[in-house]
């Protein structure tokens, strides 16, 4: 019962250094233990104009027994658009390969520069896999500065085991078809009324500043309300903001907690720091928040330019 306990102890979704520390420390990921261990993973991802490279900033600096999850490889390969949910069975592969057991805690962190990012992308990932326990930890760049230890080089093999091809759950994604009949029944009487947030920034979102993806039109959809990343963050730390801060975000933005929301962004990655945030705020209901898993990338390639489905400001 001893290490049940411990593994239960990361009560919220969102942890703290110090919590991840504790949690490390009774039950570190060693390969001859045989109980549920906590395992740190390693989500670090950038944009493609950013210039830096995820795995590169893991070999620089991470915590120490902690891997690697490359969200450009754990995709659906045959899709034309980036960062796609693989297939169920392609999960499993990825994290037997990763030495992860379907019993461990999963604690996704991101880089210590920008501080939460793609982790949530990744913690969203395992729970629509059915992963048990996993958190999102709140965050790097305070774990660095607060002192707690870090490795660099080149990573240690760990030990692939089997992981058992999930059960994926289908109702936190929704599909480019749906969205596009939300969208086209934005403001019509008898509309369900499903919210669609964008994480994007405020400038991409307003058509104003360009998609870092070369050809691809900025704008937004019909309907839409902008919640970019960085509203939600604290401006120094770097940290998902605390709850009550959170909910008067969602509030000002006129984001109603008893309508169903789908979260977008560029390609589903940041679309789940709003998921985090809506989680961490109590903001709503979770059975009623989904992502558009192909986000702006897919639409702003599949819409006619005639369906009058990108807006943008004056």
């Amino acid at each position: 019962m001893a290490s049940y306990s411990a593994r239960r102890s990361l009560s919220s979704y969102l942890v703290t250094p110090a919590e991840l520390q504790a949690a490390l420390k009774k039950n570190p990921p060693t390969k001859i233990s045989t109980a549920p261990r906590t395992v740190a993973l390693c989500a670090t991802w950038f944009l493609p104009n950013d210039g830096r490279n995820g795995l590169d900033t893991f070999r620089e600096k991470r915590i120490p027994s902690s891997r690697f999850f490359d969200l450009d490889k754990v995709i659906d390969k045959h899709s034309p658009y980036p960062h796609m949910l693989p297939s169920a069975s392609d999960f499993a592969k990825a994290m037997s390969g990763l030495g992860i057991r379907r019993d461990d805690t999963v604690v996704v962190y991101d880089s210590q520069e920008l501080g939460i990012f793609s982790a949530p992308r990744v913690g969203w990932t395992l729970k629509a896999f059915g992963h048990d326990s996993v958190h999102v930890l709140n965050n790097f760049k305070l774990w660095v500065e607060e002192g707690y230890p870090t490795e660099s080089g080149e990573f240690w093999d760990v030990d692939t085991c089997v992981y058992k091809i999930p059960e994926f759950d289908a109702s936190m994604v929704v599909d480019f078809e749906e969205v596009k009949e939300i969208t086209k029944d934005h403001n019509k009487e008898g509309a369900e009324g499903v919210q669609i947030l964008d994480a994007r920034s405020h400038g991409r979102w307003s058509g104003k500043d360009p998609e870092p993806r070369e050809g691809l039109s900025s704008g937004h959809m019909p309907g839409s309300i902008s919640v970019s990343v960085s509203d939600l963050l604290d401006p120094v730390k770097k940290t998902i903001l605390p709850a009550d801060q959170l909910r008067k975000i969602f509030e000002s933005k006129g984001v109603d907690p008893k309508r169903p929301t789908i979260s977008s962004c560029g390609t589903g990655v940041t679309a789940a720091v709003i998921d985090a945030a809506l989680s961490e705020a109590g903001y709503g209901d979770e059975g009623n928040r989904r992502v558009y898993d192909g986000s702006w990338t897919e639409w702003a390639q599949r819409v006619k330019p005639s369906d009058g489905l990108i807006i943008k400001e004056e």
